[in-house]
């Protein structure tokens, strides 16, 4: 159980062999596009890659535990010139939220994402709203999927989501340690060995440097994790949504048998995507743009099969029984 935990933090908190200092832009803060106040008064700051020329679809896009709205800078504006505009908020909690290190609720989460998508349907009227979400906002947007508001969002997409409901034993160990030390703050110095969630050394030092990006977690934060994570896995016979779903054969941070279990209890229309060589932070690797072209392809084109092959890579690994091997 520790060491799944461990592999979500390194995930977001990347461990440098050494103190290193930023290039450039690594360390830029760059500010919110917009604000937009949530129902219980809370404010989510928003960054906004828009269309280039006329938009042909919006993406409200969610990102990963201790990410920011920053975790889209690689690949918006690939979809910016295929002319799909990409809103991404910070999510409750992370970011330069009001409540940044603090963990909500499930509810919470799937509520604020629900809010947005009804906002930023409304402000772009006439144009197909699409929920993308990587990792923890991948599970947030899965149970999205189950109850939409209606007649709001056209379709689902999931980068590397993370879904995986922990065995009984160390969801109890979990609990009980919250219990007695809710504020113990796991690092990447807890992570054992070393693990990559992508292979593009620029993207890793903008996420280490980027000071949008947290380094530390508490334990009660981490807890509330697990049973999203939980949730998203639970939800999966239940999305009601059009879904594309994407997945890394390298994914060292969501192993290979807890993703085949959920793209198995997805409906049969669901597009399943394998990315060979694909890490966890798929969007941000070095064939990064393999990825982000299924993705616009998919919004763009649905019923065409996807450039990079995946919809063929997928059914090959499925059929490999990955419940029984690890990237």
């Amino acid at each position: 159980m520790v060491f799944g935990l461990s592999l979500l933090v390194a995930c977001a908190s990347p461990k440098p062999a050494r103190a290193p200092q930023p290039r450039l832009q690594e360390a830029a803060l760059i500010p919110a596009t917009l604000h937009l106040a949530l129902s219980d008064g809370d404010i989510a700051p928003m960054r906004v890659w828009p269309a280039i020329g006329r938009p042909r679809a919006v993406i409200l896009a969610l990102h990963g535990f201790g990410d920011s709205r920053d975790a889209w800078e690689f690949s918006a504006p690939q979809l910016a010139a295929a002319g799909i505009e990409t809103m991404a908020p910070d999510l409750r909690g992370f970011g330069e939220t009001r409540s940044r290190g603090a963990w909500s609720s499930t509810a919470r989460m799937v509520q604020d994402a629900r809010e947005e998508a009804i906002w930023v349907h409304a402000r772009n009227p006439g144009i197909p709203l699409y929920i993308m979400g990587e990792s923890m906002g991948g599970s947030v947007a899965t149970l999205l999927a189950t109850a939409p508001p209606p007649d709001t969002i056209s379709g689902v997409i999931l980068i590397s989501p993370a879904i995986w409901r922990f065995d009984p034993l160390s969801r109890l160990v979990l609990g009980g340690l919250d219990i007695i030390a809710p504020d113990w703050v796991f690092t990447g110095a807890h992570v054992p060995g070393e693990h990559i969630a992508t292979n593009n050394l620029a993207a890793l030092r903008r996420l280490y440097f980027d000071p949008l990006t947290m380094h530390g977690f508490r334990l009660d934060t981490l807890r509330g994790l697990v049973q999203l994570m939980a949730c998203g896995q639970d939800a999966a016979p239940r999305v009601r949504l059009p879904l594309l779903v994407l997945y890394g054969d390298q994914d060292q941070m969501i192993p290979a048998p807890p993703m085949a279990t959920f793209w198995k209890q997805l409906p049969h229309s669901a597009r399943r995507d394998l990315i060979p060589g694909g890490h966890h932070l798929l969007l941000r690797d070095r064939n990064g743009r393999n990825a982000t072209g299924d993705i616009a392809s998919w919004v763009l084109t649905p019923d065409k099969l996807l450039p990079s092959g995946g919809d063929v890579a997928a059914a090959a690994w499925m059929a490999g029984d990955p419940e029984h091997f690890a990237p």
